[in-house]
């Protein structure tokens, strides 16, 4: 199965994936994730990578579908979640061109719906374990009592820089501008699936599953 998650920044797309992977054995594919091991790989891409990063240009559509080409190559046992990929209605064309080459489509494509206000309240208090990434929220999943991770046990926790109002609410609008087209593109092509996600974890995870399952 392949799927995409779609939605805004913090809606949760990071934390259904990882549940995905383990549930059901499924290979997160993360555009940041990628793009960071491509340029510390040493190989030919990783090499061409780091010169574009380091010269502060964006990676181009091409290499990004290159380094997904790499990883549906290595294969994955419950298939594959593309997490921050694609972003545009080129990129789109261009997974769905990778993917017919490969024999293989998408499955679904789920759009994690939010209300604005409430996300921008919960991204606000958002920090993230500096060792493992877990991420937990002062209103919601506070980091526990004893100050260490429940995941991994790290005791340091930080937050991001942008993770204020004013520039949350700038990732979305630009995210909306962006994105937004992608939501006709697969609602044309009858793979989008919308699912709430102002809901607990659990909840947001059962409403996936459902859908997968459906």
């Amino acid at each position: 199965m392949n799927i995409i998650l779609l939605g805004p920044p913090g809606a949760g797309k990071g934390t259904q994936a990882r549940i995905l992977v383990e549930e059901r054995r499924m290979k997160q594919l993360s555009t940041g994730d990628m793009l960071r091991a491509a340029r510390n790989s040493g190989t030919e891409m990783g090499r061409k990578v780091a010169a574009i990063m380091d010269a502060g240009k964006l990676v181009t559509d091409d290499i990004v579908i290159g380094l997904i080409e790499e990883e549906l190559e290595k294969g994955s046992e419950g298939g594959f979640i593309f997490d921050g990929f694609p972003r545009t209605l080129a990129q789109a064309a261009a997974l769905d061109r990778l993917l017919e080459k490969r024999g293989q489509s998408l499955d679904a494509v789920i759009e994690m719906s939010v209300d604005d206000d409430a996300l921008v309240q919960r991204i606000t208090a958002r920090s993230t374990c500096a060792r493992c990434g877990e991420v937990y929220n002062d209103i919601s999943r506070p980091v526990p009592a004893d100050g260490k991770c429940g995941e991994c046990g790290g005791s340091e926790f930080t937050r991001r820089a942008d993770d204020n109002e004013e520039s949350l609410r700038t990732r979305l609008m630009e995210y909306y501008k962006k994105t937004s087209p992608l939501i006709g593109y697969y609602f044309c092509k009858d793979k989008l699936r919308p699912v709430v996600a102002m809901g607990e974890i659990d909840e947001v995870a059962a409403e996936i599953r459902a859908v997968l399952e459906g």
